[in-house]
């Protein structure tokens, strides 16, 4: 059998298994699609109310597409089997462009990777929109040399599913040498979305996802709550654990945790913005696409996790991406990174959906377990901000081609 073929029958196999994983953990990992995703579909087709246009909405507008796709199809076998196909559809298109004819033993190594992850991460990877912004993120990232126009407009209709892959065009504005078509193919899909959303009588709501983000609270997963979530642990006065039923999530309250709301967004900025002067830096002393870009797209794509008041666990896979990406252009040095970040995906799934009835009340195993996830987030965070600064000034053998 060869390499390919393998490949493609662990393809089946995961999807398959993560995929009825979602109808029998703990803790409905498949929630998201038949609780929100589902009704915000039939009403947008029913002209009751569309997300993001006629109402606010958390999301980016074209987030709305995959949800449309999925009550197409859902007369298959009921809407969350239609959104697994969707996404399973989706990696797949991604799948067959990353492995190629199969010779390439880097792609070889991060189509396996990228399987073995979906694995440890477990449903939630699939049945969120993140889902599919993945599949998109990845081919975008593998044609940014050879074809980025097409890749830019790959990742910017991510972007505006999921603001996630900002990330990814911001590291290929500094990296790939046409920065200009990079940055012609965002402002044609942004320039077009936007008018689309006007047009239907939205404009007030075209930038509504970006005011939703910077209300939220700390929400229970994410790295900064560790402070107030061992103080409940511990059993503090005024620590606790709370469901906020307007954003459907569990969050984490404190002592002086207004503070630390109010200065997490500005950090964020702040971080994005230093990773990004650094490779700014590396790409004017002449670094090349290949050494550049994978470390600078991690770094910036876990600075989006790592300095984030929201943490939901499906954010996890945005690293596959740059990681993959990595994996492709240099197998050695980035074997270790993939190794730690299939690590914090298992970690992950025990979180959620594993563990998460007991992590709602505070328990310190599970606790425990959140914290070294997003310890080791940390980790990656500083090797791969390290590795950007380490970047040569320029090239010393030829950038493979990606294409």
């Amino acid at each position: 059998m060869s390499r390919r073929a393998g490949l493609w029958i662990a393809f089946v196999f995961v999807h398959l298994i993560v995929a009825v994983l979602g109808f029998v953990l703990p803790n409905l990992p498949m929630g998201d699609v038949y609780l929100v995703y589902e009704p915000w579909a039939r009403s947008a087709a029913s002209g009751t109310a569309i997300m993001g246009v006629t109402e606010p909405w958390v999301y980016p507008q074209l987030a709305l597409a995959p949800m449309m796709l999925a009550l197409g199809i859902a007369w298959v076998a009921g809407y969350t089997v239609a959104w697994a196909l969707v996404v399973i559809v989706a990696n797949a298109l991604a799948f067959a462009l990353l492995v190629g004819r199969g010779r390439s033993t880097g792609r070889t190594l991060a189509a396996a990777f990228w399987l073995a992850f979906i694995l440890l991460l477990g449903p939630v990877g699939m049945y969120r929109l993140d889902g599919v912004t993945v599949s998109l993120a990845l081919a975008g990232s593998l044609w940014l040399v050879g074809r980025p126009l097409l890749a830019a407009i790959l990742l910017s209709v991510a972007t505006w599913m999921k603001v996630w892959p900002a990330a990814l065009l911001a590291a290929a504005v500094i990296a790939v040498r046409r920065r200009l078509v990079v940055l012609g193919g965002a402002l044609i899909v942004s320039a077009v979305t936007v008018a689309l959303v006007a047009s239907a009588g939205g404009a007030a709501h075209v930038l509504g996802f970006v005011e939703g983000q910077t209300g939220r609270g700390l929400q229970l997963e994410a790295p900064v709550t560790a402070w107030h979530l061992w103080q409940a642990v511990a059993g503090v006065d005024g620590a606790f654990v709370y469901y906020d039923s307007d954003i459907l999530t569990f969050q984490v309250t404190g002592a002086n945790v207004d503070a630390v709301i109010a200065v997490m967004t500005p950090l964020l900025a702040l971080a994005v913005l230093a990773i990004a002067a650094l490779g700014a830096v590396k790409a004017g002393r002449g670094a090349g696409f290949a050494v550049l870009f994978p470390p600078l797209a991690l770094a910036l794509v876990l600075a989006f996790i790592v300095f984030n008041k929201v943490g939901s666990p499906q954010f996890l896979a945005w690293i596959i991406a740059p990681v993959a990406l990595g994996l492709v252009i240099d197998r050695r040095r980035w074997r270790w990174p993939a190794v730690g970040a299939l690590a914090a995906a298992l970690l992950t799934q025990f979180v959620y959906p594993l563990l998460y009835d007991r992590l709602i009340v505070a328990d310190a195993f599970a606790a425990g377990v959140l914290t070294l996830r997003n310890v080791l987030l940390i980790a990656l965070l500083v090797w791969a901000i390290v590795r950007v600064a380490r970047v040569p000034g320029r090239l010393r053998r030829p950038a493979p081609s990606l294409t």
